[in-house]
Formats: C-alpha cells, sequence, structure tokens
C-alpha cells in the first residue's frame, strides 16, 4: 500500500506542475490575436490565456479529486488512476467554460 501511496503523490505532482509550464499561447491563438481588430488585442491575448489558466485548474483540481475520491473509496491503485483520469476530463471541460467571465466572452466572440 506504501508503493501505491507514492505512485499516486508522484502522479499528482506532474499534474500540478504541467499548468505553471502552459503560459504560453500557440501557433493557432497568436494568428487568432494578430487577425483581431487592434483595438482587442491586447484584450483577445488576455481572455485566451484566462481560457487556458481555467482550463488547466480545472484538469488538476478535477484530477486531485477523482483519485483521491478512488483512494478513499478503497479502490485499488489501477481504479484510484482511472477516477483520476475521469476527473481530470471533467475538471477540463468544466474549467474551459469557467475560465472567462462574460466580458471575455464578448470579446472573444467579437473576434473569432
Amino acid at each position: 500500500m506504501k508503493w501505491a501511496g507514492w505512485m499516486m503523490a508522484a502522479g499528482g505532482l506532474a499534474l500540478v506542475s504541467g499548468p505553471v509550464m502552459a503560459a504560453s499561447l500557440s501557433s493557432k491563438e497568436r494568428a487568432r490575436v494578430a487577425r483581431a481588430a487592434p483595438r482587442d488585442r491586447d484584450d483577445v491575448r488576455y481572455c485566451l490565456l484566462q481560457a487556458k489558466k481555467g482550463r488547466d485548474k480545472g484538469t488538476v483540481i478535477g484530477a486531485a479529486g477523482g483519485a483521491g475520491v478512488g483512494a478513499l473509496a478503497g479502490g485499488s491503485l489501477g481504479e484510484s488512476l482511472l477516477a483520476g483520469a475521469a476527473g481530470a476530463v471533467a475538471g477540463r471541460v468544466i474549467g474551459k467554460s469557467e475560465g472567462t467571465n462574460s466580458a471575455c466572452d464578448r470579446v472573444l466572440a467579437r473576434n473569432p
């Protein structure tokens, strides 16, 4: 059981370190910023970064929550990892919509 605990902790650490490195825009997102109206470029860049942070944060929280529930429910290592993966997917979907506010939604809709 000690080995399984260490493995889950290492997996959680790997998930937490990912969002720290995801602070830049992809080439597709940079092209979207370049296509935006000149007065909206800073807002589009900000909103895209906020959406990315929300997705990443949701992924980490979902994975930790799923793995924690799987471990507390008395599941094996595989079951806990599967619960963590399902939680990560659900957290990413939820975080994607919760990462931005209505002002960002309007700016991004105005600049496709």
